[in-house]
Protein backbone atom coordinates (compact mmCIF):
# COMPACT_ATOMS: atom_id res chain seq x y z
CA UNK A 1 0.00 0.00 0.00
CA UNK A 2 1.28 3.28 -0.96
CA UNK A 3 2.20 5.83 1.93
CA UNK A 4 0.22 8.83 2.66
CA UNK A 5 1.29 11.88 0.84
CA UNK A 6 3.77 14.03 2.43
CA UNK A 7 1.30 17.12 2.38
CA UNK A 8 -2.22 15.46 2.98
CA UNK A 9 -2.76 17.74 5.89
CA UNK A 10 -1.52 20.55 4.33
CA UNK A 11 -4.23 22.88 2.89
CA UNK A 12 -3.64 25.69 0.12
CA UNK A 13 -5.51 29.05 -0.25
CA UNK A 14 -4.29 30.27 -4.06
CA UNK A 15 -4.70 33.15 -5.54
CA UNK A 16 -2.41 33.23 -7.86
CA UNK A 17 -3.62 33.46 -11.25
CA UNK A 18 -2.22 33.07 -14.89
CA UNK A 19 0.15 30.18 -15.01
CA UNK A 20 3.35 30.58 -12.29
CA UNK A 21 0.75 30.95 -8.84
CA UNK A 22 -1.32 28.24 -10.12
CA UNK A 23 1.98 25.79 -10.84
CA UNK A 24 2.89 26.42 -7.18
CA UNK A 25 -0.54 25.26 -6.51
CA UNK A 26 0.25 22.09 -8.92
CA UNK A 27 3.21 21.14 -7.59
CA UNK A 28 1.58 20.76 -3.82
CA UNK A 29 -1.01 19.15 -4.86
CA UNK A 30 0.97 16.61 -6.58
CA UNK A 31 2.38 16.24 -3.06
CA UNK A 32 -1.14 15.74 -1.62
CA UNK A 33 -1.92 19.25 -0.36
CA UNK A 34 -5.44 20.10 -0.28
CA UNK A 35 -4.91 23.37 -2.94
CA UNK A 36 -8.17 25.71 -3.46
CA UNK A 37 -7.83 27.98 -6.18
CA UNK A 38 -9.72 31.60 -5.16
CA UNK A 39 -10.78 32.83 -8.77
CA UNK A 40 -14.49 34.62 -9.85
CA UNK A 41 -16.80 34.82 -12.60
CA UNK A 42 -16.61 38.66 -12.21
CA UNK A 43 -13.02 38.51 -13.86
CA UNK A 44 -12.09 35.02 -15.47
CA UNK A 45 -8.47 34.68 -15.51
CA UNK A 46 -6.88 34.87 -18.93
CA UNK A 47 -5.32 31.13 -18.70
CA UNK A 48 -9.00 29.82 -19.23
CA UNK A 49 -9.55 31.41 -22.50
CA UNK A 50 -6.48 29.78 -24.02
CA UNK A 51 -7.30 27.35 -26.70
CA UNK A 52 -7.74 23.95 -27.23
CA UNK A 53 -11.07 23.42 -25.55
CA UNK A 54 -12.36 19.90 -25.05
CA UNK A 55 -14.44 19.04 -27.64
CA UNK A 56 -14.26 22.38 -29.81
CA UNK A 57 -16.25 24.26 -27.12
CA UNK A 58 -15.55 27.59 -26.38
CA UNK A 59 -16.10 27.78 -22.50
CA UNK A 60 -13.82 28.70 -19.77
CA UNK A 61 -14.24 25.05 -18.08
CA UNK A 62 -12.75 23.58 -21.00
CA UNK A 63 -9.68 24.90 -21.82
CA UNK A 64 -7.11 22.01 -22.09
CA UNK A 65 -4.10 24.77 -21.62
CA UNK A 66 -6.10 25.65 -18.55
CA UNK A 67 -7.05 21.81 -17.05
CA UNK A 68 -2.90 21.37 -17.57
CA UNK A 69 -1.42 24.06 -15.98
CA UNK A 70 -3.47 24.17 -13.04
CA UNK A 71 -3.97 20.46 -12.30
CA UNK A 72 -3.93 19.82 -8.84
CA UNK A 73 -5.69 22.94 -7.56
CA UNK A 74 -9.35 22.92 -6.44
CA UNK A 75 -11.50 26.35 -7.09
CA UNK A 76 -13.54 28.55 -5.44
CA UNK A 77 -15.33 31.63 -6.85
CA UNK A 78 -15.48 34.78 -4.11
CA UNK A 79 -15.79 38.46 -5.93
CA UNK A 80 -13.00 40.07 -3.78
CA UNK A 81 -14.62 43.39 -5.24
CA UNK A 82 -17.08 43.07 -2.40
CA UNK A 83 -16.31 43.62 1.74
CA UNK A 84 -18.11 40.06 2.50
CA UNK A 85 -15.98 38.05 -0.48
CA UNK A 86 -12.69 39.60 1.11
CA UNK A 87 -14.10 38.49 4.48
CA UNK A 88 -14.72 34.93 3.30
CA UNK A 89 -11.10 34.67 1.82
CA UNK A 90 -10.52 35.77 4.97
CA UNK A 91 -12.05 32.64 6.89
CA UNK A 92 -10.36 30.37 4.09
CA UNK A 93 -6.79 31.85 5.11
CA UNK A 94 -7.92 30.94 8.66
CA UNK A 95 -8.50 26.97 7.99
CA UNK A 96 -5.07 27.48 5.61
CA UNK A 97 -1.75 26.60 6.07
CA UNK A 98 -0.49 28.57 2.85
CA UNK A 99 -1.49 31.76 0.91
CA UNK A 100 -0.10 32.15 -2.27
CA UNK A 101 -0.16 35.08 -4.20
CA UNK A 102 1.58 36.39 -7.95
CA UNK A 103 0.18 39.87 -8.28
CA UNK A 104 1.88 43.13 -8.36
CA UNK A 105 3.41 44.64 -4.89
CA UNK A 106 0.37 46.21 -3.27
CA UNK A 107 -2.22 44.70 -5.02
CA UNK A 108 -3.49 41.90 -1.50
CA UNK A 109 -3.01 45.49 0.76
CA UNK A 110 -5.35 46.85 -1.25
CA UNK A 111 -7.68 44.06 -1.23
CA UNK A 112 -7.00 44.27 2.56
CA UNK A 113 -5.58 40.59 2.36
CA UNK A 114 -2.07 41.45 2.71
CA UNK A 115 0.37 39.94 5.34
CA UNK A 116 -0.60 41.81 8.07
CA UNK A 117 -4.15 41.28 7.74
CA UNK A 118 -4.09 37.64 7.17
CA UNK A 119 -1.75 36.68 10.30
CA UNK A 120 -3.94 38.30 12.31
CA UNK A 121 -6.68 35.32 11.41
CA UNK A 122 -4.08 32.95 10.97
CA UNK A 123 -0.78 33.72 13.37
CA UNK A 124 1.57 30.75 11.27
CA UNK A 125 0.21 31.61 8.30
CA UNK A 126 2.97 30.83 5.33
CA UNK A 127 2.27 33.23 2.35
CA UNK A 128 3.99 33.45 -0.82
CA UNK A 129 4.21 36.71 -2.68
CA UNK A 130 5.76 36.20 -6.22
CA UNK A 131 5.87 39.37 -8.09
CA UNK A 132 7.75 40.14 -11.16
CA UNK A 133 10.92 41.81 -9.12
CA UNK A 134 10.04 41.59 -5.76
CA UNK A 135 8.50 43.55 -3.23
CA UNK A 136 10.98 46.04 -2.94
CA UNK A 137 12.88 47.91 -4.99
CA UNK A 138 13.10 50.50 -7.75
CA UNK A 139 11.31 47.72 -10.44
CA UNK A 140 9.32 46.44 -7.71
CA UNK A 141 6.07 47.99 -9.99
CA UNK A 142 7.13 46.65 -13.43
CA UNK A 143 4.82 44.96 -15.14
CA UNK A 144 5.01 41.69 -17.17
CA UNK A 145 4.31 38.37 -18.39
CA UNK A 146 5.75 35.05 -18.72
CA UNK A 147 7.47 36.45 -21.79
CA UNK A 148 8.61 39.36 -21.46
CA UNK A 149 10.48 38.52 -18.17
CA UNK A 150 13.28 36.92 -19.64
CA UNK A 151 13.94 39.91 -21.61
CA UNK A 152 13.83 41.80 -18.55
CA UNK A 153 16.49 39.21 -16.98
CA UNK A 154 18.98 39.22 -20.26
CA UNK A 155 18.19 35.70 -21.64
CA UNK A 156 16.75 37.25 -24.82
CA UNK A 157 19.71 39.20 -25.88
CA UNK A 158 21.84 36.45 -26.49
CA UNK A 159 18.98 34.20 -27.88
CA UNK A 160 19.00 34.40 -31.83
CA UNK A 161 20.77 33.96 -34.72
CA UNK A 162 24.46 34.38 -34.56
CA UNK A 163 25.65 38.02 -35.18
CA UNK A 164 22.01 38.66 -35.47
CA UNK A 165 19.16 40.61 -33.67
CA UNK A 166 17.54 39.05 -30.24
CA UNK A 167 14.81 35.73 -31.01
CA UNK A 168 12.86 36.39 -27.77
CA UNK A 169 12.17 32.86 -26.28
CA UNK A 170 8.61 32.17 -27.80
CA UNK A 171 6.60 30.76 -24.78
CA UNK A 172 6.40 32.00 -21.35
CA UNK A 173 8.49 29.36 -19.79
CA UNK A 174 9.51 31.45 -16.99
CA UNK A 175 5.98 30.69 -15.66
CA UNK A 176 6.00 27.11 -14.92
CA UNK A 177 9.71 27.62 -13.80
CA UNK A 178 8.94 30.26 -11.30
CA UNK A 179 5.79 27.76 -9.98
CA UNK A 180 7.94 24.75 -9.27
CA UNK A 181 10.82 27.21 -7.69
CA UNK A 182 8.10 28.94 -5.76
CA UNK A 183 6.50 25.81 -4.02
CA UNK A 184 10.14 24.90 -3.11
CA UNK A 185 9.80 28.34 -1.33
CA UNK A 186 7.14 27.11 0.21
CA UNK A 187 8.43 23.74 1.24
CA UNK A 188 11.24 25.24 3.00
CA UNK A 189 8.88 27.71 5.15
CA UNK A 190 6.50 24.80 6.08
CA UNK A 191 9.49 22.94 7.42
CA UNK A 192 10.71 25.80 9.28
CA UNK A 193 7.02 26.34 10.37
CA UNK A 194 6.76 23.07 11.96
CA UNK A 195 10.38 23.22 13.79
CA UNK A 196 10.03 26.91 15.26
CA UNK A 197 5.62 27.05 15.10
CA UNK A 198 6.44 30.43 13.01
CA UNK A 199 4.94 31.05 9.64
CA UNK A 200 6.58 34.08 7.24
CA UNK A 201 6.08 35.88 4.20
CA UNK A 202 8.39 34.84 1.60
CA UNK A 203 9.26 37.61 -1.12
CA UNK A 204 9.72 35.75 -3.87
CA UNK A 205 11.45 37.78 -7.47
CA UNK A 206 10.50 35.84 -10.31
CA UNK A 207 13.32 37.79 -11.68
CA UNK A 208 15.92 36.70 -9.80
CA UNK A 209 14.96 33.25 -10.17
CA UNK A 210 14.91 33.40 -13.93
CA UNK A 211 18.22 35.18 -14.18
CA UNK A 212 20.05 31.92 -12.35
CA UNK A 213 18.79 30.76 -15.86
CA UNK A 214 21.81 33.25 -17.21
CA UNK A 215 24.43 31.82 -14.69
CA UNK A 216 27.39 31.03 -17.51
CA UNK A 217 26.77 34.68 -19.16
CA UNK A 218 27.29 35.93 -15.76
CA UNK A 219 30.40 34.35 -15.11
CA UNK A 220 32.05 35.33 -18.40
CA UNK A 221 31.24 38.94 -18.26
CA UNK A 222 32.21 39.23 -14.37
CA UNK A 223 35.64 36.74 -15.02
CA UNK A 224 36.14 37.91 -18.78
CA UNK A 225 34.72 41.25 -19.51
CA UNK A 226 32.61 39.76 -22.37
CA UNK A 227 28.83 40.43 -22.94
CA UNK A 228 27.04 37.94 -24.46
CA UNK A 229 25.59 38.43 -27.50
CA UNK A 230 23.34 36.40 -29.88
CA UNK A 231 25.00 32.75 -30.94
CA UNK A 232 22.57 30.63 -32.32
CA UNK A 233 23.11 27.06 -30.95
CA UNK A 234 27.28 27.46 -30.21
CA UNK A 235 28.15 27.04 -26.57
CA UNK A 236 27.28 30.32 -24.40
CA UNK A 237 30.91 30.81 -23.61
CA UNK A 238 32.30 29.03 -26.75
CA UNK A 239 34.03 26.76 -24.77
CA UNK A 240 33.50 23.70 -26.72
CA UNK A 241 32.57 22.35 -30.53
CA UNK A 242 31.23 21.18 -31.96
CA UNK A 243 27.92 22.35 -30.54
CA UNK A 244 24.58 22.88 -32.48
CA UNK A 245 21.68 21.70 -34.37
CA UNK A 246 21.81 19.69 -37.49
CA UNK A 247 19.32 18.92 -40.09
CA UNK A 248 18.68 15.19 -40.68
CA UNK A 249 16.67 13.58 -43.16
CA UNK A 250 12.98 13.84 -43.46
CA UNK A 251 10.73 17.16 -42.83
CA UNK A 252 12.08 19.76 -40.21
CA UNK A 253 13.78 16.89 -38.65
CA UNK A 254 16.89 17.64 -36.59
CA UNK A 255 19.34 16.47 -34.06
CA UNK A 256 21.77 18.23 -31.86
CA UNK A 257 25.13 17.35 -30.98
CA UNK A 258 27.91 18.73 -28.44
CA UNK A 259 31.27 17.28 -27.85
CA UNK A 260 32.92 18.35 -24.43
CA UNK A 261 36.07 16.90 -24.86
CA UNK A 262 38.69 15.13 -26.80
CA UNK A 263 37.43 11.64 -25.61
CA UNK A 264 33.99 12.56 -27.09
CA UNK A 265 35.27 14.00 -29.99
CA UNK A 266 37.23 10.48 -31.29
CA UNK A 267 33.47 8.89 -30.14
CA UNK A 268 31.79 11.11 -33.26
CA UNK A 269 35.01 10.36 -35.68
CA UNK A 270 34.64 6.38 -35.05
CA UNK A 271 30.84 6.95 -35.12
CA UNK A 272 30.92 8.87 -38.66
CA UNK A 273 33.71 6.11 -39.77
CA UNK A 274 36.50 7.98 -39.24
CA UNK A 275 36.08 10.51 -42.73
CA UNK A 276 39.12 12.16 -43.60
CA UNK A 277 38.23 15.91 -43.12
CA UNK A 278 37.90 14.69 -39.28
CA UNK A 279 41.74 13.79 -39.23
CA UNK A 280 42.76 17.21 -40.22
CA UNK A 281 44.74 19.35 -37.01
CA UNK A 282 42.42 21.98 -37.17
CA UNK A 283 40.12 19.75 -35.05
CA UNK A 284 43.03 17.35 -32.99
CA UNK A 285 42.01 19.61 -30.06
CA UNK A 286 39.06 21.39 -28.17
CA UNK A 287 40.56 25.08 -28.98
CA UNK A 288 41.49 24.33 -32.65
CA UNK A 289 37.87 22.79 -32.79
CA UNK A 290 36.41 25.86 -31.67
CA UNK A 291 38.92 28.31 -33.82
CA UNK A 292 37.33 26.29 -36.75
CA UNK A 293 33.76 25.77 -35.84
CA UNK A 294 31.92 27.31 -39.14
CA UNK A 295 34.35 24.96 -40.88
CA UNK A 296 33.64 21.89 -38.71
CA UNK A 297 29.74 22.77 -38.35
CA UNK A 298 29.67 22.66 -42.31
CA UNK A 299 31.06 19.30 -42.47
CA UNK A 300 29.56 17.59 -40.14
CA UNK A 301 25.90 19.04 -40.99
CA UNK A 302 26.88 17.27 -44.85
CA UNK A 303 27.21 14.18 -43.02
CA UNK A 304 23.96 14.33 -40.12
CA UNK A 305 21.70 15.37 -43.63
CA UNK A 306 22.10 11.85 -44.99
CA UNK A 307 20.65 10.17 -41.48
CA UNK A 308 17.47 9.64 -39.74
CA UNK A 309 17.31 11.95 -36.41
CA UNK A 310 16.80 8.69 -34.33
CA UNK A 311 18.55 6.26 -35.18
CA UNK A 312 21.65 8.70 -35.80
CA UNK A 313 21.17 9.62 -31.68
CA UNK A 314 21.31 5.97 -30.88
CA UNK A 315 24.67 5.23 -32.94
CA UNK A 316 25.98 8.30 -31.13
CA UNK A 317 24.88 7.95 -27.77
CA UNK A 318 26.66 4.22 -28.16
CA UNK A 319 29.86 6.16 -28.84
CA UNK A 320 29.98 8.03 -25.87
CA UNK A 321 28.65 11.37 -27.75
CA UNK A 322 25.50 13.27 -26.56
CA UNK A 323 23.71 13.11 -29.34
CA UNK A 324 19.67 13.43 -29.21
CA UNK A 325 17.09 14.32 -31.77
CA UNK A 326 15.08 17.62 -31.28
CA UNK A 327 11.74 16.36 -30.50
CA UNK A 328 8.66 17.61 -31.44
CA UNK A 329 5.44 17.35 -29.10
CA UNK A 330 4.07 14.68 -31.26
CA UNK A 331 7.80 13.06 -30.43
CA UNK A 332 7.26 13.31 -26.56
CA UNK A 333 3.81 12.41 -26.91
CA UNK A 334 4.12 8.65 -28.66
CA UNK A 335 7.88 8.40 -27.02
CA UNK A 336 8.02 5.22 -24.87
CA UNK A 337 9.97 6.62 -22.21
CA UNK A 338 7.59 9.25 -21.34
CA UNK A 339 4.94 6.59 -21.51
CA UNK A 340 6.69 4.72 -19.30
CA UNK A 341 7.47 7.74 -16.41
CA UNK A 342 3.53 8.96 -17.21
CA UNK A 343 5.61 12.06 -18.21
CA UNK A 344 1.95 12.78 -19.83
CA UNK A 345 -1.04 10.95 -18.64
CA UNK A 346 -4.74 10.73 -20.32
CA UNK A 347 -7.60 11.24 -17.97
CA UNK A 348 -11.26 12.16 -18.20
CA UNK A 349 -12.87 15.28 -17.15
CA UNK A 350 -15.74 15.89 -14.72
CA UNK A 351 -17.44 17.32 -17.97
CA UNK A 352 -16.67 13.69 -19.86
CA UNK A 353 -14.33 14.38 -22.14
CA UNK A 354 -10.85 12.67 -22.34
CA UNK A 355 -7.63 14.64 -22.23
CA UNK A 356 -4.15 14.95 -21.97
CA UNK A 357 -2.42 16.41 -19.39
CA UNK A 358 0.86 16.82 -17.40
CA UNK A 359 1.46 14.26 -15.10
CA UNK A 360 3.26 14.52 -11.92
CA UNK A 361 7.25 15.44 -12.24
CA UNK A 362 7.29 14.82 -8.65
CA UNK A 363 7.87 10.90 -8.53
CA UNK A 364 8.88 8.99 -5.26
CA UNK A 365 9.28 5.43 -4.38
CA UNK A 366 7.29 6.18 -0.58
CA UNK A 367 3.81 7.36 -2.55
CA UNK A 368 2.17 7.92 -5.89
CA UNK A 369 1.40 11.24 -6.69
CA UNK A 370 -2.05 12.84 -6.94
CA UNK A 371 -2.94 13.51 -10.43
CA UNK A 372 -6.21 15.60 -11.85
CA UNK A 373 -6.96 18.37 -14.16
CA UNK A 374 -7.97 21.54 -13.39
CA UNK A 375 -10.84 22.80 -11.90
CA UNK A 376 -14.51 23.55 -13.20
CA UNK A 377 -14.60 27.31 -12.17
CA UNK A 378 -16.36 26.97 -8.23
CA UNK A 379 -16.34 23.13 -8.46
CA UNK A 380 -15.59 23.08 -4.75
CA UNK A 381 -17.51 25.55 -3.59
CA UNK A 382 -19.96 23.42 -1.53
CA UNK A 383 -17.41 21.86 0.26
CA UNK A 384 -15.05 24.77 1.07
CA UNK A 385 -18.21 27.54 2.38
CA UNK A 386 -20.51 24.72 3.78
CA UNK A 387 -18.10 21.85 5.31
CA UNK A 388 -15.00 23.99 5.94
CA UNK A 389 -16.78 27.14 7.12
CA UNK A 390 -19.53 25.74 8.42
CA UNK A 391 -21.83 28.35 6.64
CA UNK A 392 -25.99 27.59 7.34
CA UNK A 393 -27.31 26.48 3.70
CA UNK A 394 -29.69 30.17 4.13
CA UNK A 395 -26.70 32.23 3.88
CA UNK A 396 -24.82 30.24 1.32
CA UNK A 397 -27.57 30.47 -0.80
CA UNK A 398 -27.93 34.67 0.00
CA UNK A 399 -24.16 34.62 -0.89
CA UNK A 400 -24.42 33.40 -4.52
CA UNK A 401 -27.77 34.74 -5.27
CA UNK A 402 -26.23 38.67 -4.08
CA UNK A 403 -22.79 37.36 -6.54
CA UNK A 404 -20.29 37.20 -3.70
CA UNK A 405 -19.72 33.75 -3.72
CA UNK A 406 -19.44 34.74 -8.13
Amino acid sequence: MAAPLPLKNVRVANFGWVWAGPVVGQTLGFLGAEVYKIESRSRIDINRTLPPFGEGVNDPDRSLQNHAGWAGNGSVTLNLKEPEGVELAKQIVAVSDVVIENFGPGAMEALKLGYDELRAVKEDIVMLSMPTAGLSGPLKNVRTYGMSLTSLTGIDSFTGYRDGPPVPVENAFSDPYNGIMGAFAVLVALTHRDRTGKGQHIDYSQQESIMQLAGPAFMDYVMNGRAATTMGNRHPTSAIAPHGVFRCQGDDRWISIVVANDEEWQGLCIAMGDPQWAQSSDYATSAGRVKHIDSLHEQLAAWVAGHDDHKLADLLQEHGVAGVPVSSIADLLADPHFKARGTYVEVTHPLGFKETIYGSYVKSNKFVAAVRPGPMIGQDNDHVFKDLLGLPEERYRDLIEREIIY
